[in-house]
């Protein structure tokens, strides 16, 4: 009797510790994380001393969201980094040479093809790449890879056509006319191609930029039609080929042809052969990186150019219609307990940055 009642109840249990077993199994399967996204900062060259400072800045947006691996490729010639030559450590590659004028570096060779999407911190006047390396950032971009142009990026390279082809539009650098069309809303809010005659590259006073939203796409599903940005430069009269170009947001252009209503493009995204790319004019100094709808779009476009769909939620800070929106930035100490060990950045040249602006 014993006998028949023990075997029922050790099939019982043994069955229990398998179901509760493979439970584990299963759960532990599911908790593995999925791999993150290779983002690469390309820098070095920039007309804007912040270049330093927002590179480590990019990066850690990025990081933060939990969502990329971020490696930085440096030009082994730098320009105009001595105002934020403290951050050049912190991007994680070596310092560089700093030079008086920007300057081919021959072995610059970043591996494009290893990464989902590369954001450029170039600016004005940087030096030409090498051949082998511009032909390998187009093959790059046209067999699929994510590019990401933010702020003077658009200023880089202007007699490169394929370059002005991926970033469809861009200002200075040696463009002209020739370069291609003017691209703007007007008042009206009808979009404009303009093939005219006129200079290539503007700028009025920095100020809080009222943003509007033009198109619904990823990047700006869930966004206010209407936002202003932190303190940055409204870009204006740029040129380029605009082939295939969405334009998802406008400021109002700030110089004196504003009293014609002329609204400009902020944020765009192209399609150059199976490549996805985001083009941002926003981001001017430290103080324009901290606001909260550069760094939302950033991460955002960043995202979509890499996967070509966005999870990255719209955070509760993000400025409306009449009040901008900023996080003063800290960096974070690698191997500090859960990154909470932060380094404030509260140097000369920061412009006094605050929460709100």
């Amino acid at each position: 009797m014993t006998s028949i009642l023990f075997r029922p109840t050790f099939t019982l249990a043994t069955l229990l510790l398998v179901v509760v077993f493979a439970a584990s199994q299963s759960n532990a399967q599911k908790t593995e994380p999925e791999p993150k996204l290779k983002a690469l900062i390309i820098d070095g060259q920039n007309n804007h001393p912040v270049w330093p400072k927002s590179t480590v800045m990019m990066k850690q947006y990025l990081e933060e969201t939990g969502l990329f691996e971020v490696s930085v490729a440096r030009t082994k010639f730098t320009w105009r980094s001595k105002r934020e030559k403290d951050y050049l450590p912190f991007a994680g590659v070596a310092v560089g040479e700093e030079l008086p004028k920007p300057k081919t570096d021959p072995d610059f060779a970043p591996a494009f093809k290893d990464y989902d999407v590369v954001i450029s911190n170039f600016g004005n006047a940087a030096a030409d790449w090498p051949e082998a390396t511009r032909t390998a950032f187009e093959l790059y971009v046209a067999h699929g890879g994510g590019f990401v142009t933010v702020h003077a990026a658009d200023n880089s390279f202007g007699d490169w056509l394929e370059y002005n082809k991926i970033i469809g539009l861009g200002g200075w650098g040696g463009r002209t006319t020739k370069t291609g069309t003017y691209l703007y809303y007007d008042k009206e809010g009808k979009l404009i191609r303009d093939d005219g005659p006129g200079k290539v590259g503007a700028h009025g006073a920095q100020h809080n930029i009222s943003i509007v939203v033009r198109a619904e796409h990823p990047i700006t599903a869930g966004l206010p039609e209407n936002w202003l940005s932190a303190k940055d430069e409204c870009y204006s009269f740029l040129r380029g080929p605009a082939e295939n170009i969405t334009v998802l947001a406008t400021g109002q252009n700030n110089t004196r042809k504003s009293s014609a209503g002329r609204h400009e493009p902020l944020l765009m995204v192209l399609r150059y052969a199976q490549g996805r790319i985001f083009h941002t004019t926003l981001g001017h100094d430290s103080y324009s990186f901290e606001g909260v709808g550069f760094i939302t779009t950033f991460t955002r476009g960043c995202q979509w150019a890499a996967t070509g769909a966005v999870t990255l939620p719209v955070p509760e800070d993000f400025p409306t219609h009449d009040k901008p929106s900023s996080r003063t930035f800290s960096r974070a100490i690698e191997g500090s307990e859960d990154g909470a060990e932060r380094e404030r950045s509260e140097k000369a040249g920061d412009n006094g940055s605050q929460k709100k602006d």
